[in-house]
């Protein structure tokens, strides 16, 4: 058993760690990378035909609200006081100094927009398309297709709900729903946004919705688990960490564990469908086809080649290429969906193999990241971080959790090609 730390370690540790987050909270990657509405609207006035003129010199007229180099220097100051403080090995102190070295990455990324730097970046803190899980698997982009192949043999309409709840009434659902998640916390806001490009998004705190966006009962459902159950959640566990209060924001590492946690609890609470994995599958497959050398209209063509409206396709297109010029390399931040998922999957699924079900819930203690994890549960026993106070409840039922994986786990060792072949005349 872990010993309790003193207390002048605690108020050391936890110095650092608010100086992490007060370091980090002008730095909005999202809006540092957006393109304004007047590109979406010379892109249909010249006809869908000519490239967005996006490079560096659009984001220079779109200037940051701080500057890059004094955040440089802020988080460098503070990576040095972490070794100076806590030593080279001290286990929260790798962590947080890893954070600094990511928010140094994240700087200098923004500080490269509209060039060829800012899509290698991208790639160092996110992954590449091209990455394989493990050695010797399938990469990131083999997943994408495979799922591809199975999702075309279930076709588009199957159970096609129309969307008929606007915004406003989506609000109300959704805050209705935020509200039963998470009883003590009513400040918990749903409301709607017109600076979105998705057609929600979750903060710290809140949720926002797309003010001319349309929705079905499915959406919503999605929406509440994906964004009010893990990312909501993983932020407010976060923010009620009393030492380690770090575990609230999220740097880039955390995005696959987070978005991988959010796709997972989609797929365990059967809150997805088919359309909702092919958006995912498309992003993936988007950005190879951007890392391979297709433009901003290749992209924006692939996805009306998949049966996306013009609108949609453009949506869709220039989330792969925010923040890079538009035949420039992509941001590769959407991989963190698929990517995660199997990484966040294969890590519970071994949890559930060696008897070690007690860290599972530690994915949601705040923006956790896959790599910390026995660190953290070393730190939970040592005092310095709590259990997270929002479980969702699949996760807060590790029996019917590790049944599930247990059976699953078997499952996948089966050959289905010999399945295929056994069940021919049945099915």
């Amino acid at each position: 058993m872990a010993v309790k730390q003193s207390e002048q370690y605690q108020l050391v540790i936890r110095s650092l760690s608010d100086r992490i987050v007060e370091a980090q909270a002008p730095i909005r990657v999202l809006d540092a990378i957006k393109w304004d509405d007047s590109i979406r609207d010379q892109f249909f006035k010249d006809g869908c035909s000519k490239l967005p003129d996006i490079g560096p010199d659009y984001y220079k007229r779109r200037p940051l609200n701080f500057d890059p180099a004094e955040r440089l220097q802020t988080f460098q100051d503070i990576e040095r006081d972490i070794t100076r403080q806590l030593g080279t090995f001290n286990p929260v102190g790798q962590i947080m100094r890893r954070m600094c070295r990511e928010y140094r990455m994240v700087l200098r990324m923004i500080e490269g927009r509209g060039t060829a730097e800012f899509g290698r970046i991208s790639q160092e803190l996110y992954g590449s398309a091209s990455d394989a899980f493990h050695a010797g698997d399938p990469t990131i982009t083999d997943l994408g297709i495979m799922l591809s192949e199975s999702l075309s043999n279930i076709g588009n309409d199957l159970g096609h709900e129309p969307k008929t709840i606007a915004a406003p009434e989506a609000v109300a659902i959704l805050q209705g729903e935020m509200n039963k998640v998470f009883p003590d916390d009513q400040a918990v806001r749903v409301f709607e946004s017109d600076g979105i490009v998705a057609d929600a998004a979750a903060g710290a705190d809140y949720i926002k919705i797309r003010s001319d966006a349309m929705f079905n009962q499915r959406d919503l459902k999605i929406l509440a688990v994906h964004e009010g159950s893990v990312h909501v959640a993983t932020s407010l566990n976060g923010q009620h960490q009393p030492i380690c209060t770090f575990l609230a924001k999220g740097p880039p590492s955390s995005t696959v564990t987070q978005e991988g946690l959010a796709i997972l609890m989609e797929v365990v609470t059967f809150a997805s469908y088919p359309s909702r994995l092919r958006k995912l599958t498309n992003r993936t497959r988007a950005i190879q086809l951007a890392e391979s050398g297709a433009n901003f209209l290749d992209v924006f063509g692939f996805y009306r080649g998949e049966g996306y409206s013009e609108e949609e396709s453009y949506n869709n297109a220039s989330r792969v290429f925010r923040g890079s010029s538009s035949d420039g390399l992509p941001f590769t931040k959407d991989l963190a969906y698929l990517k995660g998922f199997i990484l966040t999957y294969n890590y519970i699924q071994l949890a559930v193999r060696q008897g070690k079900l007690q860290q599972i819930p530690l994915l949601f203690c705040g923006k956790t990241t896959l790599e910390d994890m026995r660190t953290l549960g070393q730190l939970v026993e040592e005092g310095l971080v709590v259990p997270p106070r929002y479980l969702p409840e699949p996760f807060a039922d590790l029996n019917a959790l590790s049944a599930w994986m247990c059976f699953s786990g078997f499952l996948t060792n089966l050959s289905l090609d010999r399945i295929e072949a056994d069940y021919a005349n049945i099915l």
